[in-house]
């Protein structure tokens, strides 16, 4: 046998590409309303305050006016893209082509900054006016402290979700025919598991709990995303809140004949802007 066979050796590579532990597209776009707008700003609606009967006091009184507040919320694109090359020299070094693996981890990036508009649209400044030049803040009164019903700071608690749902029905929300959504991370699903109202059948009337995760409570549908501050959770009726699409995810392998080895590229791009539609439709809840 030759000395020189090793040099005969060849190599075994993985013939499967992995996209590693991700958020995997969005998780609250189906929880707020949509819209599709062209050019650099949008008004999403016109808002008709509420009104009032009058009392009549005399006969053939003169005829007064009641006037309705009046308001427009507005919306705004952000650009976003994700270019990624792929070497044609490195597509001969490997056995499979990993183009459908890097779009599909560039769609799920794009959906995960939907989520990330959507998060700081809710508890972030909204644009009104006749041209959105006026900055609306979420009222103090829609933010529920960090000990509320404790005598310290606390994590996510019943107490804090019996709130939020008080205010939220207070305003008058229609929870029959608007869903209420609260994303929260594995923290804040942690601190549920901790609290008796929530995993004993004592106070519910069926399981809340399915394999050990809670996904509605109090009317109150849990949406698990790690992209939520820690320290914030909102909660909003899907009328509350507002996601606008300019460009929508747009994908595109083509190959750059500008570069040398003229590589493959994988383009993923959007254009999109969120806002909070109705400060009384959201709720923000502080959580040690």
């Amino acid at each position: 046998m030759s000395a020189n066979l090793p040099a005969f050796y060849v190599q075994q590579f993985a013939s499967n590409v992995s996209m590693l532990l991700q958020q995997k597209g969005s998780r609250l776009s189906e929880t707020v309303t949509h819209g599709n707008y062209i050019g650099n700003a949008a008004q999403v609606v016109d808002q008709v305050g509420a009104v009032e009967m009058q009392p009549v006091t005399g006969r053939f009184e003169a005829m007064g006016r009641v006037d309705a507040s009046l308001d427009s919320r507005w919306v705004y694109p952000s650009d976003f893209d994700l270019p990624q090359m792929i070497d044609s020299f490195d597509k001969l070094r490997l056995l499979c082509d990993p183009s459908s693996t890097y779009v599909q981890a560039a769609i799920a990036a794009a959906g995960r900054q939907k989520d990330r508009l959507i998060l700081a649209a809710a508890i972030g400044t909204a644009k009104t006016g006749l041209q959105g030049a006026t900055s609306t803040v979420l009222p103090a009164a829609q933010k529920i402290a960090n000990n509320f019903g404790a005598a310290s700071t606390t994590g996510l608690t019943v107490a804090k979700m019996r709130e939020a749902k008080r205010l939220l029905m207070q305003a008058e929300v229609e929870l029959e025919t608007d869903p209420l959504f609260m994303p929260i991370s594995a923290t804040q699903h942690d601190n549920l598991l901790a609290e008796a109202q929530v995993i004993s059948l004592d106070y519910n009337d069926k399981p809340v709990m399915v394999e050990g995760k809670i996904t509605r409570f109090l009317g109150i549908n849990l949406i698990h995303t790690e992209l939520v501050t820690a320290a914030t959770i909102p909660v909003w009726a899907k009328s509350g809140m507002h996601l606008g699409m300019w460009n929508d995810i747009t994908t595109d392998i083509s190959q750059r004949k500008d570069i040398k080895g003229l590589p493959w590229q994988a383009y993923v791009y959007m254009t999109a802007g969120a806002t909070r539609i109705e400060e009384k439709k959201v709720v923000q809840i502080a959580c040690a």
